[in-house]
C-alpha cells in the first residue's frame, strides 16, 4: 500500500479480521481517506464488491478517484451509514460478506482548517461531516442552553469539569457570540483549572469531541445498525467495528454481546421456549488495539480498539 497523508488506523488487523473473499461484497462505512477501502478492493476480483458510504462529499469524490482502475466493482454512496439497508435494496443486494466501520473523523477533515474539527487550528465553529447539514458547532455553542451543554459534555466528552465549562461557555457568548474554533479553545480553558492545562491531551479535546458528536449525531443509531449489518451478513462474514473513545467502544461491545447470546429464557424452565440462538461469534474477546509502532507513526491511532465479530 502507497503511503498517503492519511494513514488507516489498524490497517492490517482490519483486512486480515475480515477474512476477505475475492468475489464477495463488502460494505465501507466509512470512505474517509479510502485507506481501508483501497486495501478492501486490492484483495476482491472481478466478481467482488466494494460499497463505500460517507457523509462527506469530498471523501466520496476522492474515493471515486482514488478507485480508478481497480478490479472490483466500486460503488459510493453519500448517506449516513445508518441508511445502508436502503442502499442494498436500490443495487439488488441482500446479503454481505463483511463490513468495516470505522467511527472515526477522518484526517482530512482534521487537516482542513475550515472544518472546524480541530482545536489546535483556527477555524470557523462547524463540525459537520455532511456541509449540507443544518446543525453545526457554531449553533450548538451559542443556543444551547447551560444545562443543556452540561449534560452533553458529560455525557459525549465524559468531562468532570463539564459544568463549569458550560458555564464559562455561556458567559463567554453573553460578551460576544463564539465563533471560531480557538475562540471556543479559550472559553473552556477558562472552565478549567489551570494545574489540568497541561496533563497530556489538550484541555479542550473532550468538549470538542462532545460537540462533534452532538452535531453528526454519531452514537444515535448505532447500537441498532450494528445489529442491522448483522443481520445482513453471510454466515462467515464478518463485521469490524474502530472506534476511537470509551461510549463508541461500549455500545459495540453491548451490541456483539446481545447477538451473541442465546436462550434467555428465566432459568427456572425446564426446557427453553423462547428459541433464541446466538446470531455471532465474537472473535475478539478484548478488542484489538495498535501497537507502539504504529501509534508513533499515527498520533491519531492511540485510542483506537477493533472489535470483530462473525455470523454463525
Amino acid at each position: 500500500m502507497q503511503k498517503e497523508q492519511h494513514i488507516p488506523v489498524l490497517y492490517r488487523e482490519c483486512l486480515d479480521g475480515l477474512k476477505i473473499k475475492p468475489d464477495g461484497i463488502y460494505l465501507d462505512m466509512t470512505v474517509g481517506g479510502f485507506g481501508h477501502g483501497r486495501g478492501i478492493c486490492e484483495r476482491l476480483d472481478e466478481n467482488g464488491i466494494y460499497i463505500g458510504f460517507d457523509l462527506d462529499r469530498q471523501a466520496i469524490e476522492r474515493g471515486k478517484k482514488l478507485s480508478e482502475n481497480l478490479r472490483c466493482k466500486v460503488l459510493f454512496v453519500h448517506r449516513n451509514f445508518k441508511e445502508f439497508a436502503s442502499a442494498l435494496d436500490e443495487n439488488g443486494i441482500d446479503k454481505i460478506d463483511g463490513c468495516l466501520m470505522d467511527l472515526g473523523v477522518s484526517s482530512f477533515q482534521l487537516d482542513e482548517g475550515i472544518r472546524g474539527f480541530s482545536f489546535s487550528k483556527d477555524a470557523p465553529l462547524d463540525m459537520r461531516m455532511d456541509a449540507s447539514a443544518e446543525l453545526s458547532a457554531k449553533t450548538v455553542v451559542n443556543t444551547y442552553a447551560e444545562d443543556d451543554l452540561k449534560q452533553m459534555i458529560y455525557r459525549y466528552g465524559e468531562d468532570k469539569f463539564a459544568p463549569s465549562i458550560a458555564r464559562s461557555i455561556v458567559r463567554e457568548r453573553t460578551v460576544r457570540p463564539i465563533e471560531t474554533t480557538l475562540e471556543l479553545v479559550e472559553a473552556i480553558k477558562k472552565g478549567i483549572p489551570k494545574k489540568f492545562w497541561y496533563q497530556g491531551k489538550n484541555p479542550a479535546t473532550k468538549t470538542f469531541q462532545a460537540i462533534r458528536i452532538e452535531v453528526n449525531q454519531e452514537l444515535t443509531g448505532l447500537f441498532e445498525s450494528i445489529g442491522e449489518v448483522i443481520d445482513h451478513l453471510n454466515v462467515g462474514g464478518r463485521i469490524c467495528v474502530i472506534s476511537f473513545h470509551s461510549l463508541e467502544d461500549r455500545i459495540v461491545k453491548n451490541a456483539f454481546s446481545e447477538k451473541s447470546r442465546g436462550c434467555d429464557c428465566p432459568k427456572e424452565l425446564p426446557v427453553c421456549v423462547c428459541g433464541k440462538t446466538p446470531q455471532i461469534k465474537i472473535i475478539t474477546k478484548t478488542p484489538l488495539v495498535p501497537t507502539e509502532a504504529e501509534k508513533e507513526e499515527n498520533i491519531r491511532s492511540r485510542s483506537a480498539k477493533l472489535r470483530i465479530a462473525e455470523k454463525l
